[in-house]
């Protein structure tokens, strides 16, 4: 198979605007999957999380046949906190279908990735998605969204040809799309049938991969995966010439520092994707996406190639915008309901996930059990977090930070730009919301909806520091119904002091199990985290007070029994309804000063030092 036979290709897309869903349908209709075989839906989100978040989290290869020519696709994450898959991925492709929401059109995330691809060359396919929407007939958001798309493509700087963008309509859901914006509406009706036709042909419109001229191998890694029957594979794309089963190549890669360092090596497998499958081949040729076996020290960015060839130029990923603690699990509850991690076997975990993902960098502290994971966000923290619970282990997790930067002595912190669709009855507490954290509104759009029910866009440059802990807020105030997502804009000077939360701790102050006789008198104090029965320690948080201090409480205090008796119900105690705090809303709420204690079976809250002697309840104290 010559370069000329092939097709490299990503879908782009901003979360849940439906890029999964149609390359389902591509998989379908290009005969890739045998007509009588039931087939699941979402066959590219392959990891348990994200079928359950129903979000793509990494980035998933696989081919289809279209006539003579093979199709490879990349199905890219659409959220900005897993934006280095996307950045690696970039230089493997050569075209990308750009998925956007008829209704919602181009959000943060869809520019994010939009302009990486822009800034490759990248020749792009635009599919305005999801045209049979209730509040879409009749409308003019269709029309809308080309124009906002045409001047997304201008503002990013694309060049005269990427500006002329083909556009197809499509339904990824029904499986249908169509470059006529007048049977759209016939369509819709289910008056026509339609097909992914017109996409096919655009896709084979795209440019075939360049290739390099001369004989020499040259292989680019840009991902990372494992085999338990070969180990660990570089996947990438064949930039030059061919490589061979059992030829020998040399790894060029870097140091820790950053300085050349390699290694010969005989290739042991070689594969390609065949559907959603791999398939093993002799060969590799120039131009095709694939999977080298024969070395366990692979890195993202290295190149294979023979030992006197210059190598191709690295991978360059964003630089990270937060961090967060790992550390080993100190509570007194420690191995009881898992696999307690040591200092070297947490740091050799969370160093297996820089080696998958180079937006990602792990980094020591002072404490030898302690790390510092630096990344994008509070998601791609929370996703890292659930993989490892999964794993049946267990640790703690401080509250993320973001990071700074200094021109001089003048101190820059990350800024991002927040973009905001809710109705429009609840943007003036969201507007208060965001203002209070530093938040400069910068446009507010009117998105039509219902008569009864109009929605907003509005659009925030705020500091990271801002959004952390925000989106509880958010969703109360929009009753649920607000949408919220961001991208990193830059550095900015320091915006000044931003209160987290202004609530205080519940926090048990000594070993037990909790009682309803105790828990009925903590509740008037504020908000619990957790019933009756449940084992606590010292230093453990049950709930949250409304003040700002905190409060040491005696969860566990038993009822005396007398011998007196009363008239009523004297044995009847009612509690209040419990707040169940979920992962991320722990990443959320908790203080500098609080760790989350992650295990198999439960989360808990606790303060970093227990002892209810050796702390202060005050936050002025807390917050030195």
């Amino acid at each position: 198979m010559t370069s000329k036979q092939i097709r490299n290709i990503c879908t782009i897309a901003h979360v849940d605007h439906g890029k999964t869903t149609l390359v389902d349908h591509l998989f379908r209709q290009s005969g890739q999957f045998e007509s009588h075989k039931a087939q699941e839906d979402r066959v590219m989100d392959s990891q348990d999380l994200e079928r359950e978040r129903g979000i793509t989290i990494s980035a998933k290869n696989a081919a289809f046949q279209l006539g003579e020519v093979k199709v490879n696709i990349v199905d890219t994450p659409g959220h900005a906190d897993f934006s280095g898959e996307v950045e690696r991925i970039m230089g493997m492709v050569d075209g990308a279908i750009l998925l956007v929401d008829a209704a919602e059109g181009p959000l943060p995330q869809t520019r994010f990735v939009l302009e990486k691809a822009i800034a490759k060359g990248l020749k792009l396919i635009v599919c305005i998605n999801k045209v049979d929407r209730p509040e879409v007939q009749g409308s003019t958001l269709i029309e809308d969204c080309e124009n906002k798309v045409f001047d997304l493509f201008v503002e990013l700087g694309a060049s005269d040809e990427q500006a002329d963008f083909p556009i197809v309509y499509a339904c990824a859901k029904k499986g249908w799309c169509t470059d006529d914006r007048g049977a759209v509406d016939a369509l819709v009706a289910g008056e026509a049938d339609g097909s992914l036709e017109p996409l096919f042909k655009m896709i084979l419109e795209l440019p075939a991969p360049e290739v390099e001229g001369g004989e020499d191998a040259g292989f680019m890694i840009s991902s990372l995966s494992y085999s338990d029957f070969v180990g660990t594979l570089a996947l990438g794309k064949m930039l030059r010439g061919t490589i061979k089963k059992n030829q020998t190549l040399y790894r060029h890669g870097v140091d820790g520092e950053g300085r050349p360092k390699g290694e010969s090596f005989q290739v042991a497998k070689i594969y390609i994707f065949d559907g959603l499958k791999m398939a093993e081949v002799e060969s590799l040729s120039g131009g095709d996406i694939g999977l080298v076996a024969g070395n366990e020290h692979f890195s993202i960015g290295d190149t294979l190639a023979p030992k006197d060839v210059r190598p191709f130029e690295r991978i360059a990923v964003e630089a990270p915008t937060m961090r967060m603690m790992f550390s080993i699990n100190t509570s007194p509850m420690s191995g009881k309901e898992g696999k307690p991690l040591q200092s070297r076997e947490l740091k050799e975990r969370l160093w297996r996930e820089t080696l998958h993902n180079p937006a990602l960098r792990l980094e020591d502290t002072e404490n030898a059990d302690q790390f510092y994971l630096y990344g994008r966000g509070e998601l791609q923290f929370g996703i890292i977090i659930e993989q490892m619970r999964r794993e049946g282990v267990e640790f703690m997790v401080g509250r993320p930070g973001v990071l700074y930067q200094k021109n001089g002595e003048e101190l820059l912190e990350p800024f991002e730009r927040l973009v905001l669709d809710l109705p429009e009855v609840y943007s003036g507490d969201v507007t208060q919301i965001f203002q209070e954290r530093k938040g400069a509104m910068t446009l507010y759009e009117n998105l039509g909806g219902s008569l009864t029910e109009p929605r907003v866009r509005l659009t925030f440059e705020i500091p990271t520091r801002g959004i952390l802990g925000t989106k509880s807020r958010y969703l109360t105030a929009t009753r649920g119904a607000g949408l919220m997502s961001s991208e990193y804009l830059e550095h900015r000077p320091y915006a000044g002091f931003i209160s987290h939360r202004n609530s205080g701790s519940l926090i048990a102050d000594r070993q037990g199990t909790t009682t309803a006789y105790a828990l009925a008198q903590i509740q008037a104090r504020g908000v619990l985290f957790l019933g009756e029965g449940i084992e606590v320690y010292e230093g453990m948080i049950i709930g949250e007070t409304p003040k700002e201090n905190d409060l040491n409480v005696f969860a566990s205090r038993p009822k005396k029994l007398t011998n007196v008796r009363s008239s009523g119900s004297d044995g009847l105690i009612m509690l209040n309804g419990v707040k169940k705090m979920s992962l991320e809303e722990c990443i959320e709420w908790i203080e500098d000063d609080e760790w989350i204690e992650i295990t198999p079976q439960n989360i808990r809250l606790r303060k970093k030092v227990l002892q209810a002697n050796q702390r202060s309840v005050r936050k002025k104290d807390r917050m030195d």
